[in-house]
């Protein structure tokens, strides 16, 4: 069951990346053909600073993601405070047989933790204090195992790539926005019902690319996060180890400070949107969800 499950992940983590790239194609295709009535400059345009915003943010993804969030490093490993939390990362990452990854802390009385980086030989852990003043040993290695996990797994990459290439098709949608109401129709297309079929088409493209992004990049994230709740039970055997520790994340207040575009990454919803509205746009699947399947393991 449990391998069929990070299987069954895995494909559709794929899918969704291949829409991801479709879509940038098209909203590049769409506006290279307003601009320059050739679908082909579009594409490549559009595949170029999707590379460009890909290598930038991968490059640079640990020291950023951490400043945004307020976290500081552990430097000091005689710090008894953190003894636990470094001996619980070690061994997690033995048993994952990944190098163990930097570990930062988060000054919140909210229990969350995260993980990023570009792969497993340059990692990063954060957990916030409010986490370690609230799990017991068991649950720390339920949710360690997770963001060991999301290493492991690449999820890392995957995550900075699919923010890459939301921020590549918003970068995109704005410039063609900018001109859009500018745009000019020559004589010949002014004929042809075909051209404004087209013209209107890219039009709808360049104006939804931006929600089809999203949706995207939140299917990709609640598909990861199964996964990688299957990754942690695969590494230490328990999965009510991560049940209990998921139950206590689900009772507790939103994070007083949490930066927005990371909010993707945490083990939990840091912000905890009250509105149904606001839910139908959330980065985690329900704890509710999440449990469930570990029962069925």
């Amino acid at each position: 069951m449990l391998y069929q499950q990070i299987n069954q992940n895995k494909r559709r983590t794929f899918y969704v990346l291949l829409f991801f790239f479709i879509l940038t194609s098209l909203v590049g295709g769409a506006i290279g053909y307003l601009f320059a009535h050739n679908f082909i400059i579009g594409v490549i345009a559009a595949l170029i600073i999707t590379l460009i915003y890909s290598i930038i943010s991968i490059n640079n993804s640990i020291d950023t993601i951490m400043k945004l969030n307020s976290a500081h490093e552990i430097t000091n490993i005689n710090d008894d405070r953190y003894k636990e939390l470094k001996n619980v990362i070690s061994d997690m990452a033995l048993v994952a047989r990944i190098p163990i990854p930097r570990i930062f802390i988060i000054n919140d009385d909210s229990p969350n933790a995260f993980a990023t980086g570009n792969n497993p030989n340059n990692s990063a852990i954060a957990v916030t204090s409010g986490l370690l003043n609230i799990m017991n040993r068991d649950e720390l290695e339920g949710v360690i195992g997770h963001e060991v996990s999301h290493i492991r797994n690449y999820d890392i990459r995957l995550q900075t790539i699919s923010l890459a290439l939301t921020s590549a098709i918003s970068l995109l949608v704005n410039f063609g926005s900018q001109f859009l109401w500018n745009l000019g129709f020559d004589e010949d297309n002014n004929d042809s019902s075909n051209n404004l079929f087209i013209i209107f088409i890219s039009i709808i493209l360049i104006i939804l690319g931006p929600l089809a992004s999203t949706i995207a990049q939140m299917a990709l994230s609640r598909n990861r996060e199964f996964l990688a709740d299957a990754g942690s039970v695969e590494l230490t055997r328990n999965p009510q180890e991560l049940i209990n520790a998921l139950k206590k994340l689900d009772k507790t207040e939103p994070m007083k400070k949490v930066n927005s575009s990371s909010s993707a990454l945490y083990i939990s919803d840091p912000i905890k949107k009250d509105s149904w509205w606001n839910h139908l746009f959330d980065t985690h699947p329900s704890i509710s969800k999440r449990i469930k399947r570990l029962e069925n393991m």
